[in-house]
């Protein structure tokens, strides 16, 4: 194993640490890693070697499954296809939760494409953001409801346009549309972005509603292996306070 930090982590996991939020939809399962003939494959297709945390991760622990929030999610090949899917747990109507929440959680045709640091259309947004109806500007809520209903239409292709994650996966959901991204093309590769866009009112605090970095404690990019790691200890730790 290339990384000493992955020593054990799959038998930890499978010990099933605690009750975490997130564990009733992993439910501490771990798929089968990937053969080293899957993952060249993988990467094959998405034209682009995956960060080497991760690519470790998928080799040695499992290709998904039990992890932070309600699990890592699975890469699997389907008819000969590789792709990333959602959690296993369907939601109520059936679907899926990467088909509620953004769609397909990869663009395998755009993954070597590097992730752009600079935010696209961010002028676009910053004005749209500036454009946000207020109620109180309203004679009814009527009016302020259809008011609101065009300034979403006008937002809603700015902030979600596709070469806005160029370069990145969907590597876990925390629940309504709020998914973290695991860059794997450009300058941030191997580090783990936020992705709280879904949220409806952006204008009201607009750095916490864009895709944005996570970083450790000491303020240094969250790459996969500290956030996965940092999840199980945390993990851990309710087993052991009780």
């Amino acid at each position: 194993m290339a990384d000493p930090w992955w020593t054990g982590v799959r038998e930890r996991v499978l010990a099933a640490p605690g009750d975490v939020f997130g564990a009733l939809g992993h439910r501490w399962i771990l798929h089968d890693p990937l053969t080293p003939d899957d993952l060249a494959d993988l990467e094959t297709q998405a034209g682009v070697r995956l960060p080497e945390e991760y690519r470790d991760f998928l080799l040695h622990i499992g290709a998904g499954g039990a992890g932070p929030a309600y699990g890592v999610f699975p890469v699997r090949r389907v008819d000969g296809r590789w792709r990333w899917e959602g959690s296993d747990t369907s939601l109520a109507d059936g679907r899926r939760p990467w088909e509620a929440y953004g769609g397909d959680p990869a663009d395998l045709t755009r993954l070597a494409e590097p992730f752009p640091v600079e935010r696209p259309n961010a002028d676009k947004l910053a004005e749209l953001r500036r454009q946000f109806p207020k109620e109180e500007d309203f004679g009814s809520r009527d009016a302020f409801d259809s008011a609101y209903a065009a300034w979403e239409q006008r937002c809603e292709p700015a902030l979600f346009a596709p070469e806005r994650t160029t370069g990145a996966v969907v590597i876990c959901h925390l629940g309504c549309g709020i998914r973290e991204f695991l860059v794997v093309s450009g300058p941030q590769r191997g580090t783990i972005w936020s992705d709280t866009r879904v949220d409806d009112e952006p204008a009201y605090n607009p750095e916490l509603h864009d895709l944005t970095p996570l970083r450790a404690d000491d303020g240094t990019p969250m790459t996969f292996a500290r956030w996965y790691l940092a999840w199980l200890e945390q993990a851990e730790g309710r087993t052991a306070t009780g």
